[in-house]
């Protein structure tokens, strides 16, 4: 069969009341804008029969396509093997539970195609209680002046992207979240957003809870690092070490000096242990930092680590690529 022109990417957990009207709509606007599509349905360890209905709408339209892990990993999984098996040239991912409307899907893929790497969507008018869009709109603040990147709405679940994205970025645990500042990170910063209709939850609940932002918080601390010294480790740790050993090493000098000149007895000085713990923390980080180098150099000096975003080459290599 030939490959799709779009991919959509849909991770379900316990939505099978909802599948089938979110089916018909994708059928729906993807026929009117004449896209040749696949879906993939994610089932991320459902336990309300949520195989059994992308079963059923696999055998009655083969381009909606599953599948099943074992047990629940979470969206960041489910969105980690749809971008692994996705073939169309754009890829669109959408929750499950009929909030994000699928009526959407062709002005994100026209400014994909005006040259933009990914689209985001912006739930301006959030259908969600206070709960949620209060955090929500603060992590979205620190995320969006931290990481440079002007959206508003890191965490929509309605997103588009270039078939390249997906397949340089790597997600795990829960950084569904931050995938543009992932993708700004490999490179790819032509990233804007559109506001999109957002609906009431129709069917089953949601599956997020308090937990989700302390998991947050320590998942921004995880980028911050991943993309900023994640290839130079030893900025990171060799500055904080330097630090701490030059401000220990002020502090041992001037109660040295102290004893010098004026006499005072410093072994029962708190300066004392501060001094020399500053020093054991500041050659501990250095040899943290000289640590990292030496795990990501073999990494970093392979050349397809390097994105390229555009090349002019000789024809036989041209004809090789």
């Amino acid at each position: 069969m030939e490959n799709p022109e779009l991919s959509i990417i849909v991770p379900v957990l316990d939505e099978a009341a909802s599948l089938p009207e979110l089916a018909r709509r994708l059928r729906d606007v993807c026929g009117r804008a004449g896209y040749r599509f696949e879906v993939w349905l994610v089932d991320d360890g459902s336990t309300d029969g949520s195989w059994e209905v992308i079963e059923r709408l696999h055998e009655d339209d083969p381009r909606f396509l599953g599948l099943r892990f074992r047990r629940n990993y979470g969206k960041s999984a489910a969105l980690a093997v749809g971008f692994e098996r996705a073939r169309g040239r754009y890829v669109v991912t959408l929750d499950a539970d009929l909030q994000d409307d699928p009526e959407e899907i062709p002005a994100l893929i026209e400014l994909l195609e005006s040259g933009h790497d990914l689209v985001s969507g912006w739930k301006k008018k959030r259908r969600d209680p206070l709960s949620k869009t209060i955090p929500s709109r603060f992590f979205n603040f620190i995320t969006r002046i931290i990481s440079g990147i002007p959206l508003h709405d890191f965490n929509c679940g309605l997103k588009a992207y270039r078939r390249e994205v997906v397949k340089s970025v790597r997600i795990y645990g829960e950084l569904h979240r931050y995938i543009p500042v992932l993708a700004k990170w490999e490179g790819f910063d032509r990233i804007t957003e559109k506001p999109v209709a957002h609906h009431p939850r129709q069917y089953g609940r949601t599956k997020f809870g308090l937990e989700r932002f302390i998991r947050g918080f320590l998942d921004l601390l995880t980028v911050l690092f991943m993309t900023r010294f994640a290839a130079r480790p030893m900025h990171f740790f060799g500055t904080l070490g330097t630090l701490a050993f030059i401000g220990g090493f002020l502090v041992s000098l001037w109660i040295t000096l102290d004893k010098l000149i004026f006499g005072n007895y410093i072994g029962d000085r708190p300066l004392l242990l501060l001094g020399v713990l500053l020093i054991l923390v500041g050659v501990q980080m250095f040899t943290t930092g000289l640590i990292g180098e030496i795990l990501v150099r073999p990494r970093m000096e392979r050349t397809e680590a390097y994105q390229i975003r555009e090349a002019l080459l000789p024809d036989e290599q041209a004809e090789a690529v």
